[in-house]
Parts: structure tokens; C-alpha cells; sequence
């Protein structure tokens, strides 16, 4: 028996249909040789202060350093203090249980650094030994589930990523345990949360919000003016490149040309630029743009294209490359001749003026070389726009046009305006079922 352990039930209820695993128990599916459950999120984490004899917030305790970090159930917040998550504890009962009945794992938590973190804290915790093997797809897909079940990999390929992971957490255990336990003992009262990430951003925000508080605006001129052209009734516009604070000298300027109701032009530039089309989106470049376009929150995005990614629409949302490989750039052909064929995107295939097979894709997407985290962010190769929903009517998310232009080729542009970058398509919204 193999036990696969997924990182979200609706993940785990796709890879069991696949492998096999129809039959449904409390806590995961079993058949044809498979278990396959499914973790929380973290069901496990780092212990808390108290754990190591440390309690409440002393100076003569600081700075809180365990010898070795320990792992307990996931925590959560009550009246009385923190508790283990009932959630938590049942379900890695389940998955121990399971493992206790396998002789191998196959891992298909997120391909990225906290999935490896969520099963290597969990297998950690229960003592786990049997042998384990990688799930490594970036979409939840028919072709690529199946696909990844023939390739799995060697889960020690992926030491390195657990190791940046486990890192990253016990830093943010460190900064965040020390950090506000010397401020609010600072403080002398209150308590002062402090974050690795979390601190530095709300100083950003408050630095550029007393700039901004704090901003004096200065005066400044311009010399403006317009003409009609003989035998036109079109009026041409014209603004002076130098601005002037002192508005004597800017009045004086002006009053030159209003005097002989002329100008005269003394040089013309014309500027041939070439510019690349944009790199895919990360997660964090798609949120910055959805905000900008939409007003969306950054975790508005995420729950959308998180859903997306659950309806098997686009690959895995929670990357931070904006590349992808070679072997995933391959099949590019086919995802835009699946897209042609869908009533809300032929149009925007055929203003592109690609031949899909014909080598004319920009790759400067590709990133060579083994990867260690998931590939940028985009449509699923081999996803069906009508079987998965996109015309059901449902919640709506964005995708972007640059996704196209991204594999289009260079273009050359005369003026100041590069149409490779600024050709602006309007988001497309498309439609999927509610999961």
C-alpha cells in the first residue's frame, strides 16, 4: 500500500480519482493500491516559547534560543492561552495511522518551499521512516496528475528546498519570539507584536505615508501654447520642456511668443526602439496589476487564481518565478491552439498574428537547468475552456493579456512608444464553477 498525502482535500480528491482511490473514509480515500489523505495547511509547527520553560515575557530570558526546535500540532489562539487545533490533531492521527499501513509515500503537497515544509515537519513530528517519493506537477490537470504519478521523483531531490524552508521558518520564529518580547518589555506595558517580514513592511507603509503627511507642494510654470494649421480646424498643442519656480522669468518667456504669435521648430527627433514583450507573471507581479486594474486586494488574487488553479485552469498560483522550462515552453504550441478554439479568445489569439507551429514564440521565458520551485504562472497547457467552466456562470478572476504578448516576438517601434510592453489588451474575465 502507498500512501499519497496531498496538501488540500479538493487536491487529494483529484489525484484519488486518478490513481484510482474511489472509495471515501473519514479523513481520505483508499483503493487500487492507494491511500491518499490530505494535510491542512501546516498541520505542524515549531513549538511555542513555553515549550522550552520559558514563561511570558522576561528580560532575563532573552534572547530565546532552543538548542534544537521542537514540533507540536498546529495552535490556535483561545481566551486561556494557545491549544492544539482539535482540526489538526485528529487528521495527523489519520495520516499516521495510514503511514503505519504503507510501505512507501508519495508526496503531493505543493511544489513549491512550504509544501516540502508542511510533509518534512509532518513526517519530523510522527517519526516517520518509510521511503518517499516526489509529485512534482504545476496543474491539477487530467494529463499532468497522470504524467507526474509515472515521473516521480526522488524525494531527497528536494533536501535543499526543505532546508531553505525550515530556515525561513525557525528565522521567522526567532525574529518574531525575541522581537516582541523585547519591545513590549521595553514598553514597560501592552504587547508589541514584531515580524520578520510584518515590521519592515508597516515601516515602509508608515515612512511613505509621513512623507507623504509631511509633503510641501512648490510652485512651479509652464509655458503653454497651441496653433491652427493653414487649412485646418485642428489645433495643435505645444508645452515647454523647461518648467520655471520663479514666474516673472516663466511670464517673460511667454510674452516673447505671444508678441511675434510665432514659434519656430529647431529639431525633430525620431527614435527607433526595440523592446522585449513582458516575462510571465509570479504570484506578486499578478497581484500588483489585478490591484491596479480591478482594485483587487493581494489576497483577493490569491483566492481567485487559487480557485482557478482548483478548477484546473492555471498552474500553480504561489510561484515567484517569472520563467519557465524548457520542457513546459514546449508545449506552449498547444495551449494557444486550445485557446484559438475558444469563442472569448480566438481574438486575441489572431491579433498576436502567431504560427503556432512555425518557431515564432519569444523565449525569453525559458529559464534552463533543473528547478527547484514551481515555473511562473499561466493557463494550464491542456486544460478544456468549455469542460472546465469557463462559460458556467459562477464567481469571476482575472488573467491578463501579457500572458499572450510574453511569448510573442519582439517588436520594433518608432516614437517614444514600444507596442512590445505597451499594447495594452483589456483583462479577460473568464468564468468557472464554484468548487
Amino acid at each position: 500500500m502507498i500512501t499519497i498525502l496531498a496538501e488540500k482535500p479538493s487536491v487529494a480528491r483529484e489525484i484519488a480519482r486518478i490513481a484510482g482511490a474511489t472509495r471515501k473514509e473519514e479523513g481520505f480515500y483508499t483503493g487500487n493500491g492507494y491511500h491518499v489523505t490530505w494535510a491542512l495547511g501546516h498541520l505542524v509547527q515549531p513549538a511555542l516559547p513555553e515549550g522550552y520553560g520559558f514563561k511570558g515575557f522576561s528580560r532575563d530570558s532573552l534572547p530565546v534560543i532552543p538548542e534544537e526546535f521542537m514540533l507540536i500540532p498546529r495552535q490556535v489562539k483561545t481566551d486561556k492561552g494557545y491549544k492544539a487545533d482539535a482540526a489538526a490533531v485528529k487528521q495527523i492521527k489519520v495520516i499516521t495511522k495510514l503511514w503505519n499501513e504503507s510501505d512507501g509515500i508519495i508526496v503531493a503537497t505543493d511544489c513549491a518551499r512550504e509544501g516540502e515544509l508542511i510533509f518534512r515537519y509532518l513526517y519530523a513530528y510522527t517519526g516517520c521512516t518509510l521511503p518517499f517519493r516526489r509529485l512534482w506537477i504545476s496543474s491539477l490537470t487530467d494529463t499532468a496528475i497522470r504524467k507526474g504519478l509515472k515521473e516521480l521523483k526522488d524525494g531527497h531531490e528536494y533536501d535543499d528546498l526543505y532546508l531553505a524552508a525550515k530556515a525561513r521558518s525557525e528565522a521567522d520564529w526567532l525574529v518574531g519570539i525575541n522581537g516582541t518580547q523585547a519591545l513590549t518589555v521595553a514598553a514597560g506595558r501592552g504587547t508589541y507584536s514584531v515580524g520578520r517580514v510584518q515590521t519592515p513592511t508597516l515601516g515602509m507603509v508608515c515612512k511613505r505615508y509621513w512623507e507623504n503627511r509631511r509633503f510641501t507642494p512648490e510652485p512651479v510654470h509652464q509655458l503653454h501654447f497651441s496653433v491652427t494649421p493653414a487649412g485646418t480646424d485642428t489645433v495643435v498643442k505645444f508645452s515647454s520642456v523647461k518648467k520655471w519656480q520663479d514666474k516673472e522669468k516663466a511670464a517673460a518667456s511667454y510674452n516673447k511668443v505671444k508678441a511675434k504669435m510665432c514659434a519656430t521648430v529647431t529639431k525633430v527627433e525620431k527614435k527607433e526602439k526595440v523592446e522585449n514583450p513582458p516575462l510571465l507573471y509570479d504570484l506578486t507581479t499578478l497581484q500588483k496589476e489585478a490591484n491596479t486594474k480591478h482594485g483587487f486586494t493581494a489576497e483577493q488574487t490569491l483566492e481567485l487564481v487559487q480557485k482557478l488553479y482548483e478548477a484546473k485552469l492555471v498552474t500553480y498560483p504561489r510561484t515567484s518565478s517569472r520563467h519557465i522550462p524548457e520542457d513546459v515552453f514546449a508545449e506552449i504550441p498547444l495551449l494557444f491552439e486550445r485557446l484559438a478554439g475558444h469563442s472569448a479568445l480566438a481574438e486575441k489569439i489572431r491579433e498576436l498574428g502567431l504560427d503556432l507551429y512555425g518557431g515564432c514564440f519569444n523565449n525569453r521565458s525559458i529559464i534552463g537547468g533543473k528547478a527547484t520551485s514551481m515555473h511562473a504562472w499561466g493557463i494550464a497547457v491542456d486544460m478544456d475552456p468549455d469542460r472546465n467552466g469557463l462559460n458556467v456562470s459562477a464567481p469571476k478572476a482575472v488573467l491578463s493579456g501579457p500572458e499572450y504578448t510574453a511569448f510573442w516576438q519582439f517588436v520594433e517601434a518608432e516614437g517614444a512608444v514600444s507596442l512590445g510592453r505597451s499594447r495594452d489588451y483589456d483583462w479577460m474575465h473568464f468564468q468557472f464553477a464554484t468548487l
